[in-house]
């Protein structure tokens, strides 16, 4: 299997928000459809905090992406029409420079020496790499989860470089349940030994933390309209239950949730889990319109804008996202709010095709690149 990841060498040093530089940065990018003459006909998306930037299968890598469906000739993201790119996080291990990275100064990896993160850094660092591909204005800026915020960001930062928006299950600012569970999934990852201050490695491992954490991610990704509707009360059979195990596993939910964490396990860096993890409590574009979220994304200023968020979702309410189209609106955008009332929650956006497709492909048939 051949490897569709490119990269972009950051500015150096590249400054942080919060503090310090990069040097000899980079990030990890793929890419779908063809750049036209004019470079005007670029769709950007901004990923959650786990994915890598293999969003979808190509040429040189067959496998299956993590919104595979959603891009294509004739998909929501039409390749025969745009040029699709999509950006791995600054701080994320799927190829960009992150906290198990080395550090050019020492030659050992970052680790808690890494610069603190902001989603401001990961904004900038895709801009870089849009930038450096000669595309002055996007013909669209998609965020995903916590690269809706990066995506919010992103437009603060550099006006006039997009045309227009698509905001998925996102939110102008972390509100304090979201911040509780990143808290608790950090937490689980700090007090696991094996963490050691973040001084791991393959042969010890923290992988009851990062399990923890997982698991507790998976839980606020669905509704537990969901869990109802696919687990009930059901217990496992005998013959898959953890014999003389005080407390071991009896329901079937339980058994789902370790099976997520133990495929999960060391595809991720805790590290870059953690760092990604606390920008995402960081950000609130509150900052930028004097502690007033609406001023901040009046600040924005977007042809076009299409919101969609899911009233399942209690990671990201459908309030926040209601919050974005208003503010929007208020900067003089033709905004598209859609409220799907999908059971997955958070997740919907992974999960439900068919209703996203049918909003995004709407939204971008309406553009002319």
């Amino acid at each position: 299997m051949g490897d569709a990841r490119r990269y972009h060498q950051l500015s150096s040093p590249f400054p942080m928000k919060r503090g310090g530089a990069l040097r000899g940065a980079r990030v990890a990018y793929e890419t779908w459809g063809e750049l036209d003459a004019d470079r005007a006909n670029a769709i950007l998306i901004l990923t959650g905090l786990s994915p890598s930037a293999h969003a979808a299968s190509n040429a040189e890598d067959p496998s299956h992406g993590w919104w595979e469906d959603m891009i294509g000739p004739g998909r929501a993201f039409d390749t025969d029409r745009f040029h699709v790119i999509c950006v791995n996080s600054l701080g994320s291990d799927k190829g960009s420079t992150c906290p198990a990275s080395n550090d050019p100064a020492t030659g050992a990896p970052y680790r808690l020496d890494f610069p603190e993160l902001a989603l401001e850094d990961v904004a900038n660092a895709a801009y870089e790499a849009v930038t450096g591909m000669g595309i002055v204005r996007l013909a669209c800026l998609v965020g995903c989860s916590m690269g809706g915020m990066s995506a919010l960001a992103y437009m603060l930062l550099h006006p006039k470089s997009v045309r227009t928006h698509i905001s998925v299950d996102t939110a102008p600012q972390a509100q304090p349940f979201a911040i509780a569970i990143r808290s608790l999934q950090r937490e689980a990852i700090r007090l696991d030994p094996h963490w050691n201050n973040g001084q791991y490695d393959d042969a010890s491992y923290p992988e009851h933390g990062m399990s923890i954490a997982r698991k507790l991610g998976v839980i606020t990704y669905r509704s537990a309209m969901e869990w109802n509707g696919r687990f009930a009360r059901i217990r496992l059979e005998p013959d898959q239950r953890e014999e003389n195990e005080p407390f071991g596993f009896e329901f079937q939910v339980e058994s789902y949730l370790e099976g997520h964490a133990r495929r999960f396990n060391r595809t991720f860096d805790p590290n870059s889990y953690l760092y990604l993890s606390r920008a995402s409590d960081w950000f609130d574009i509150g900052e930028y319109g004097e502690g007033d979220v609406l001023k901040g994304l009046a600040r924005i200023h977007v042809e076009q804008a299409l919101v969609i968020g899911v009233s399942t979702d209690i990671l990201f309410p459908l309030e926040q996202q209601e919050t974005i189209a208003t503010g929007l609106r208020a900067s003089g955008a033709d905004v598209d709010f859609v409220a799907l009332d999908s059971p997955q929650g958070h997740d919907a956006f992974l999960v439900d095709i068919e209703n996203y497709s049918r909003a995004i492909g709407g939204f971008l048939a309406t553009l002319n690149p």
